[in-house]
């Protein structure tokens, strides 16, 4: 088998940009420089995105939407975003993903962060798309949205199965500047090379 390296981009959706439902400043700009920079000519033999795919109101995704009279706390209660099949889940305007990505839904009546409790439409985890057909990957870039809650969780998951991990930190923003630093320190004493 030989070794190979994965990009995996977390949650670049319309609801994480700017004007959108849970918007990260910098959004925008961080699906851009992943299109220019990554995923149009990147040395990777997989890539794959992930998406918060949630359901729609009444449910609350086990907790994850605060809805009326509730109000989000913004560290584990938020308001309604990227709900199943509405604009606010599709992936931010400019960015490109080629053809052959493997697209991860996560959240479906959940409080998911992880990209690793995605799902493809097919019933593939995101583990399993990276041994799919003897590709031994071993090593993955992560980039996306936001650094201090999905690409933490994320990169946490994807280290305890013992995967070398890659922080792209010019391909991310976070929410918060505070938690942001916080994440990336958490992710480097993890064992994440921060870039």
């Amino acid at each position: 088998m030989t070794q190979t390296r994965a990009l995996l981009v977390v949650d670049v959706q319309v609801d994480f940009c700017e004007g959108g439902a849970l918007a990260v400043k910098g959004g925008f700009q961080v699906a851009h420089r992943i299109s220019n920079d990554l995923t149009q000519s990147g040395p990777y033999a997989v890539i794959a995105a992930s998406r918060d795919w949630h359901d729609a109101p009444p449910s609350t995704n086990n907790g994850h939407f605060a809805l009326p009279p509730r109000t989000p706390n913004y560290a584990t209660t938020w308001p309604v975003h990227c709900v199943a099949e509405t604009h606010g889940a599709d992936y931010a305007a400019g960015l490109y993903l080629p053809p052959d990505t493997y697209h991860l839904r996560k959240g479906q009546g959940a409080a998911h962060y992880s990209a690793a409790q995605g799902v493809t439409s097919a019933g593939f985890t995101l583990t399993d798309v990276l041994s799919m057909d003897d590709r031994a990957v071993t090593e993955v870039d992560v980039v996306g949205l936001a650094t201090d809650y999905c690409v933490k969780s994320t990169v946490l998951d994807l280290l305890a199965a013992g995967l070398a991990v890659n922080v792209l930190t010019d391909y991310c923003a976070g929410v918060n500047r505070v938690t942001s630093a916080r994440a990336i320190i958490e992710m480097d004493e993890a064992g994440a090379l921060i870039h």
